[in-house]
């Protein structure tokens, strides 16, 4: 063997010695770019759901609101004919009968759509916390896989567990969901 033939295999060995230490590395990018694709589809769906029941919630309080106009025409109508003098007394007593009938009911259904309204409200609050610790989780992986990148480029390990520890706040942030549930 020539000289340079030696030298080419030393240089082979090392290259390939270097390689298979970075194998991990590639590996750990590899899963955190699993680990934030996941979580920005989480993220996505958690927000959908946020904004679904915010639509309902929307829907809900205007269920309230237009009960609650009936409710006050209604009353305004019983003032007034409380007020006129009527010709036929017995129909304006049963008129404002069904009128408290009305009243009655629709007391208890704006009660009943005044929580339903808050509930739906709660469940957006509770999807959107929900969603930014999507979001936090999905940012600290992106830096994590960025930074444990850049071990490949300057091959010290240090960048490599730099790496890990922002994605093991991404995952605990991924994971903290569990607690709001």
């Amino acid at each position: 063997m020539e000289p340079n033939e030696v030298q080419e295999l030393k240089e082979h060995a090392e290259h390939g010695s270097s390689e298979s230490e970075l194998r991990p590395v590639a590996f750990t990018m590899s899963v955190l770019a699993v680990l934030v694709a996941i979580m920005t589809v989480l993220g996505h769906r958690t927000h959908t759901e946020a904004v679904l029941d915010q639509n309902k919630a929307t829907d809900q309080w205007n269920q309230y609101q237009s009960q609650k106009i009936r409710a006050y025409n209604t009353s305004l109508n019983a003032d007034l004919l409380n007020s006129l003098t009527v010709a036929d007394k017995q129909k304006a007593q049963d008129t404002l009968k069904h009128y408290a009938d009305h009243q009655a009911k629709w007391n208890d259904d704006l009660k009943e759509d005044q929580e339903k309204a808050k509930t739906l409200e709660e469940k957006v609050e509770q999807a959107e916390a929900r969603a930014n610790r999507f979001d936090l989780s999905e940012a600290l992986l992106e830096i994590g896989l960025v930074i444990t990148s850049v071990t490949l480029l300057t091959r010290s390990r240090i960048y490599w567990y730099l790496g890990i520890i922002f994605s093991l706040g991404g995952v605990a942030s991924a994971l903290s969901v569990l607690a709001l549930q």
